[in-house]
């Protein structure tokens, strides 16, 4: 087997150390939280902020040609929003009823899975050696998306929890989440070198506004996760482990190539935490935002630890293909 190109080594080392200093720093943030509540509450009113800043460091890494799949190959594209809309908010409506979850913490289970792709999908595609492209297409599509999508989904699913209008849920993610992406798309076709210098710093930027979102939640919680901790952590782990088998399996039975099925299973599995935090925070309570906090920090060691497999099984079938050919 080849040696791996030095430049392919550090950028696999970069994303590593991003795949996993991102859930280390938000358990920073959170055991900040839980010991100095007085902390987080100061941050509380700027949640939606953060969650701008995190949107539009997001808009800053994408180009108009990433939404040129959607014309190129509609059938990824679009399997991956479905299932990202369809598949996840099903799954996390069956893992309440399954686990008996409290009603608050259900709906907060609930806005997690009716919430677009999350923004560190594409860092794990990449490690997974998936289809980076169409996971950034995918993330881009279901972002745009969200600010119609989301509240209808999360209102129709857990409408009894959620004292909010669609009009309401849908004007705050219109600016929280979709103006920022745009901006920050904009930004980056006019002052591209610009944006190309500052971009090694942006996912750190992101994750530390993540942190401080959930430093937010946890102090806001402090009483119900002694109590309520355990259950949501099966919630959020069943919930991220079958939106993963569903991607990956669901692109195996249309006859999608193994990258695709990798990155399709990223997008479907991982979530934007950070908005259904923050939409968590101002309509319902801290409680109902505990599962989006502990799902920032689990997506990434969960994808961290899907990359390593598919990099492993990799590595086997490159060794069997090399014995094979020495055999010859």
């Amino acid at each position: 087997m080849s040696e791996q190109p030095a430049t392919t080594k550090a950028a696999d080392a970069g994303a590593y150390r991003a795949a996993l200093g991102f859930p280390l720093l938000v358990i920073v943030g959170g055991v900040v939280g839980y010991l100095l509540p007085e902390a987080g509450q100061a941050v509380s009113p700027y949640t939606n902020l953060l969650l701008g800043v995190i949107m539009f460091a997001m808009g800053l890494t994408l180009k108009p040609k990433d939404f040129q799949l959607v014309l190129t190959r509609p059938l990824p594209v679009l399997l991956g929003v479905a299932a990202q809309y369809v598949a996840m908010p099903a799954i996390a409506v069956f893992v309440s009823w399954v686990l008996n979850l409290p009603p608050l913490i259900a709906a907060g289970v609930i806005l997690v899975g009716c919430t677009p792709g999350g923004t560190a999908s594409n860092t794990v595609s990449y490690l997974a050696r998936g289809d980076v492209a169409l996971s950034v297409t995918i993330t881009s599509i279901s972002t745009l998306l969200a600010p119609v999508v989301t509240p209808a989904l999360a209102l129709w699913l857990a409408g009894e929890s959620l004292p909010v209008s669609f009009a309401d849920m849908a004007t705050t993610i219109l600016f929280v989440v979709l103006v920022p992406v745009v901006a920050g798309i904009a930004v980056s076709v006019f002052l591209d070198r610009l944006v190309d210098r500052v971009a090694p710093a942006l996912p750190w930027l992101a994750v530390v506004a993540i942190a401080l979102i959930v430093m937010a939640v946890v102090s806001g919680s402090r009483e119900e996760i002694a109590t309520a901790g355990l259950a949501v952590f099966a919630a959020v782990v069943i919930h991220n482990a079958l939106g993963y088998a569903v991607g990956y399996g669901l692109c195996r039975v249309v006859g999608q190539p193994v990258p695709v099925r990798r990155a399709m299973a990223v997008e479907v599995g991982m979530q934007n935490s950070g908005l259904a935090a923050s939409l968590a925070s101002q309509y319902l309570s801290p409680l109902s935002a505990l599962p989006a906090a502990v799902f920032s920090v689990w997506h990434n060691l969960s994808g961290a630890v899907f990359a390593a497999l598919c990099r492993r099984s990799d590595r086997k079938r490159a060794e069997t293909a090399a014995r094979g050919a020495a055999a010859d």
